[in-house]
């Protein structure tokens, strides 16, 4: 274990001294040495020779079991791992854009957005491949808001910013949005639509418009937890709502950028917001958000 360290499999190196033992359980020794060599005509084992012939062994086998160690602990440090987002305790990784430090706050575990002003906050760093989980509730009728994945985080008009939105709408979005004498919106646009904002270019898998719509209703109303799982792999997004995949995106001009939380007018909680960082790809700087100085 001193050599391996504890990132080697304890079958692995049990299998591999197995296979010595058998290539041993048959030799023999004697005064020329082990029966292996017994036929060979260098001198006797208490010779320079022999000894060194047996050094020489040694230190292959030893060099070949460090190499293996070295592999399997290597090997073992590759596993991708969840890492928290959000601490449960304060905004450390994030950094406010263009909201106030009343929007965001933390209480009893749960990340705390009032909704106002219209704004977001954005992750340290920016992100490529990932899995991410998060989960979160309304607090309010028809509550607006969503995440920004690949974002530039930069503001524009609308105090949004341009990046791949996965959208978080409260059930009653529709009913309190609906004009006199047209169409109302689909029930389908408050269940988790993915669509490229402030003008990022993405293709649809189900679409309205430029929007993707989830296949199946799915989200909980006010007051409810949702659970998002995203992943977010070479310009492609699919999103499962509540324990199922329901829709997707692909094609986005950005695969590399910022996460930005956003603040649109209503009461929003967040929890157990998480990532798992994936191998990078071949990403171009065409492809990649600007980043923030």
């Amino acid at each position: 274990s001193q050599l391996f360290g504890s990132g080697v499999p304890s079958k692995s190196l049990a299998h591999f001294c197995q296979f010595c033992l058998d290539r041993t359980a048959h030799c023999k020794w004697n005064s020329q040495g082990p029966s292996f060599l017994a036929n060979r005509k260098e001198a006797p084992l208490g010779s320079g020779t022999m000894k060194k012939t047996l050094t020489v062994f040694t230190r292959f086998t030893f060099v070949a079991l460090f190499g293996i160690g070295l592999a399997f602990k290597a090997s073992a440090a590759e596993v991708p791992k969840w890492v928290d987002l959000f601490n449960g305790k304060d905004l450390t990784g994030w950094i406010d854009v263009n909201t106030s430090p009343d929007t965001w706050y933390v209480k009893d575990g749960i990340l705390v957005c009032k909704g106002k002003p219209i704004g977001v906050m954005r992750s340290e760093k920016q992100y490529e491949n990932f899995l991410l989980h998060v989960e979160w509730r309304h607090m309010e009728p028809g509550g607006n808001s969503g995440i920004f994945a690949w974002s530039d985080a930069k503001p524009f008009g609308n105090r949004l910013p341009k990046g791949l939105e996965i959208q978080m709408l409260e059930l009653d979005w529709v009913k309190l949005h609906a004009k006199k004498g047209k169409k109302p919106p689909p029930i389908a646009y408050v269940h988790g639509e993915l669509f490229g904002a402030g003008g990022l270019k993405a293709t649809p898998d189900n679409p309205r418009g430029s929007r993707s719509k989830s296949l199946e209703n799915r989200c909980k109303g006010r007051g409810e937890w949702n659970v998002y799982d995203v992943v977010c792999v070479d310009g492609v997004v699919k999103l499962s709502v509540n324990g199922k995949f329901v829709n997707g995106i692909r094609d986005v001009q950005y695969k590399k950028g910022y996460l930005c939380l956003e603040s649109e007018g209503a009461e929003i909680h967040f929890r157990n917001l998480k990532i798992m960082e994936l191998p990078p790809g071949i990403t171009s700087p065409e492809q990649t958000a600007p980043l923030v100085k």
